[in-house]
């Protein structure tokens, strides 16, 4: 009869600590979770600013050289002042639309600009 109960009794206690989870497992599982899921999301939300930004580059690059050849082929005709003045423009915004496609990988690599933290 003793041996029975001894051994109730240590089946009980083995058997609690096996199937016992500690909360604070369960919190720092769900934590990790919740900072892989964040991690995750920024990624997605920088992906889609970089494509946005890049591809708004491509429209105005291929504009602006566009525009440059077309005053090229302008010039030394009739229209050669009008050319020139294409040919400075379309020079500008296809600059301006390269620097675009450029800036769009900062978001990629992480390098976005962050806010200044606050001295307190």
């Amino acid at each position: 009869m003793v041996y029975r109960i001894t051994i109730s009794f240590l089946i009980f206690i083995t058997s609690t600590t096996l199937f016992a989870q500690t909360p604070s497992s369960y919190d720092s599982l769900k934590n990790r979770i919740m900072k892989l899921e964040a991690g995750v999301n920024e990624i997605n939300l920088n992906l889609e600013q970089s494509q946005r930004k890049f591809q708004s580059g491509i429209l105005i690059a291929t504009l602006g050289y566009t525009t440059t050849i077309a005053g090229g082929l302008m010039l030394g005709r009739e229209n050669d002042e009008a050319g020139q003045a294409l040919l400075v423009a379309g020079g500008i915004t296809g600059v301006i639309g390269t620097y675009k496609m450029v800036d769009a990988f900062r978001f990629l690599t992480g390098r976005k600009k962050k806010k200044p933290k606050p001295n307190y």
